[in-house]
């Protein structure tokens, strides 16, 4: 096994004021590698350009048609409440989401919200054993 895994799953564009997904990882020639890795680090290179805010969700899937946004858990007292993770920024600028992953298919969307004019995004994942 390698020890990562590099693709570029979205080349820069503008971005839209619904998620549009990056290419989905697991599908097609590495398809067999993604069950080797367990992290995944998403690269986001991004101009904000007149855009109020970036969001993006990372979903996976066990069979590729079937996907569950990663869960978010907040804790009062003894009640766990869940709900679906989603990430936004309102700052310009590159970062890097890392989360754990146990799937067969990956899949990270990102939608601007306001207005998209100038704005730009690519993302790059790589997928690595820890």
């Amino acid at each position: 096994m390698n020890t990562h895994f590099i693709k570029e799953i979205r080349a820069a564009a503008i971005l839209t004021t619904s998620y549009v997904a990056a290419t989905v990882l697991g599908g097609g020639r590495d398809e067999a590698l993604v069950p080797e890795y367990n992290e995944l680090a998403a690269y986001f290179i991004y101009t904000k350009g007149s855009l109020t805010s970036l969001e993006v969700k990372i979903e996976s899937s066990l069979d590729g048609t079937n996907y569950v946004t990663e869960t978010n858990v907040s804790v009062s007292g003894t009640t766990n409440t869940m709900s679906k993770g989603e990430y936004t920024t309102t700052e310009d600028g590159n970062f890097k989401i890392t989360v754990p992953m146990s799937a067969r298919f990956v899949k990270v969307s990102a939608k601007g919200t306001g207005t998209t004019t100038s704005s730009s995004l690519a993302i790059q994942a790589m997928l690595h054993y820890v």
